[in-house]
């Protein structure tokens, strides 16, 4: 049975309302749907980039397919928040400069990563910017939005959720992350190559999703009622060797070189433990010690990623984001390929989506710690977000994952407590950092410590 939903009334609070990237994207997507009626209510520290933002929302609002959301700017997050029915949070914990420390001092002492914001060295360190302030936010949404419904898109996901749970446990938040898209594309190829035409795209492609965030598998996949879990193995056999491109669509070769994959992490995981890995190879291989993967890169079909390039990004953005402002381009109205809305309009209007999400396990993976925030598939609807029973893993992937998982959720618990002396032990357990001599190690977390001392917490800055 089909459900007309139209100009269901919505009052979003956005955190992080300066973003060039993910605020941009939630504009376009409201723009070219008529569900929703929002009120956009932007927080930023950066008061002028979300007056920014306020000014491009007009400008998409003007040109929307149904009733035009409307934008505003604030400088307390209180007024952005008080009486708003969604939460969306999207900040930069730091700066680029501090993501460029993050992943250059441990290059300097032999540990390669190729993203840096989830695990590793980096991934820690980008913590412990993030998850205090994420707390903070926490907070803040207990006194003024307490019945909110709160989508964190800020990195690394798995803890800052967390955190969130952390400082105010009531909290109705989930983790949003567009990885799996990654392998509902080539399930969509797959079938699209049998066809002989383009017959089905990402969306229409079922998956059941299990593992912590990044480090994401599947153990069934489906499309239009067939099971495609023998198309894909037979997929993954022809092209373990020679990879198969995967770049987004639109990008330039440069963003291709960085952020495009050739799959080979993925099918090899496919092949020692029996099921597909859904996240992008750059991930992945974060997960794993340095000697599987990320000690030749190249070999397997991806880039380590230079912050060099994300700062030109962003500047490219900004100017772009600069001409739509003043007028000199106009708003180009496409849907994203993110599943944000789509879970805001089944949480307003009661209609029911699935997409897979970052939520506390309250059982639906067996095996992993409970409360640690694990992705799975939920049921979004009126009553809010209903994880889906994924099962277990495989024993030596599940092995890997409770490694993570249980690092992940003691840093979390240490920063709620405000207890520093456990981050060193943390940092020195993470696979890409075992095995190194302890001395490498201290100077290693000394250093990175030192260059981003300025956005930490005092008792994380004295951490021993």
């Amino acid at each position: 049975m089909h459900i007309s939903v139209q100009n269901t009334s919505v009052r979003i609070a956005y955190v992080g309302g300066g973003s060039l990237n993910w605020a941009i994207s939630l504009m376009g997507d409201l723009a070219s749907d008529s569900r929703l009626a929002a009120e956009v209510r932007l927080f930023d520290t950066d008061f002028e980039a979300a007056c920014r933002n306020a000014e491009i929302g007009k400008r998409f609002a003007s040109v929307s397919a149904g009733e035009p959301a409307k934008y505003s700017a604030h400088k307390e997050i209180s007024e952005a928040l008080d009486g708003a029915d969604l939460v969306v949070i999207s900040i930069l914990p730091g700066a680029f400069e501090d993501m460029a420390q993050d992943v250059g001092i441990p290059a300097s002492f032999g540990v390669p990563q190729a993203v840096g914001d989830t695990v590793g060295p980096g991934g820690l360190f980008r913590a412990l910017r993030a998850a205090p302030m994420m707390m903070d936010i926490a907070r803040a949404i207990r006194l003024f939005a307490p019945d909110a419904f709160v989508c964190n898109l800020t990195n690394p996901m798995s803890v800052c959720t967390g955190a969130l749970y952390a400082a105010y446990p009531e909290i109705k938040a989930w983790g949003e992350c567009h990885e799996v898209t990654k392998i509902r594309r080539q399930v969509a190829w797959i079938a699209n190559r049998e066809a002989g035409k383009s017959v089905f795209d990402h969306r229409q492609v079922q998956v059941r999703v299990k593992g912590i965030n990044h480090f994401t598998f599947v153990d069934q996949m489906a499309l239009a009622g067939q099971d495609m879990m023998p198309a894909y193995r037979a997929f993954a056999s022809e092209f373990e060797r020679s990879g198969w491109l995967q770049v987004e669509a639109g990008k330039t070769p440069e963003h291709d070189r960085y952020f495009g994959t050739r799959n080979l992490v993925s099918f090899d995981l496919f092949r020692r433990f029996g099921i597909p890995a859904a996240a992008g190879d750059r991930h992945l291989a974060e997960f794993l010690p340095v000697r599987d993967y990320l000690n030749d890169p190249e070999s397997w079909g991806f880039a380590l990623t230079p912050v060099s390039y994300r700062i030109k990004d962003r500047k490219e953005k900004l100017s772009k984001v600069t001409k739509l402002v003043d007028g000199t381009t106009a708003p180009i109205v496409t849907r994203s390929d993110e599943s944000l809305l789509d879970q805001i309009v089944a949480l307003s209007t009661g209609v029911p989506f699935v997409s897979n999400v970052n939520l506390p396990n309250i059982g639906q993976i067996d095996g992993l710690p409970l409360g640690h925030i694990v992705e799975t598939n939920a049921i979004f609807d009126g009553t809010g977000m209903s994880p889906v029973c994924a099962g277990s893993l495989p024993e030596g992937l599940n092995a890997i994952m409770c490694d993570h998982a249980t690092r992940q959720s003691e840093l979390i618990s240490a920063l709620n407590n405000e207890d520093a002396a456990q981050i060193f032990a943390l940092f020195q357990s993470d696979p890409l950092v075992r095995d190194l001599p302890l001395e490498k190690m201290r100077e290693m977390f000394d250093q990175m410590r030192s260059a981003t001392a300025p956005w930490l917490p005092d008792y994380l800055r004295k951490a021993a």
